[in-house]
């Protein structure tokens, strides 16, 4: 085994490493789902907005040319 001049001293437990890269690749998924989730509530709302402004936009103009 290499000698790591920057690691702890004494005999360092390598499962340690293994179980933080572990419990950050498992937690990463998740963090995605939420984004996921939480993006697409403001993109309804834009969307629907648009419709709602060129529905308004396009009855003003139907009134004025009337």
């Amino acid at each position: 085994m290499a000698h790591n001049p920057q690691g702890p001293q004494g005999n360092p437990d390598p499962a340690g490493s293994t179980q933080m890269f572990r419990a950050f690749v498992d937690e990463a998924p998740q963090g995605r789902q939420q984004q996921a989730a939480a993006s697409s509530g403001p993109r309804i709302g834009l969307i629907l907005g648009v419709v709602v402004g060129i529905v308004i936009v396009a009855g003003v103009a139907w009134l004025a040319l009337k």
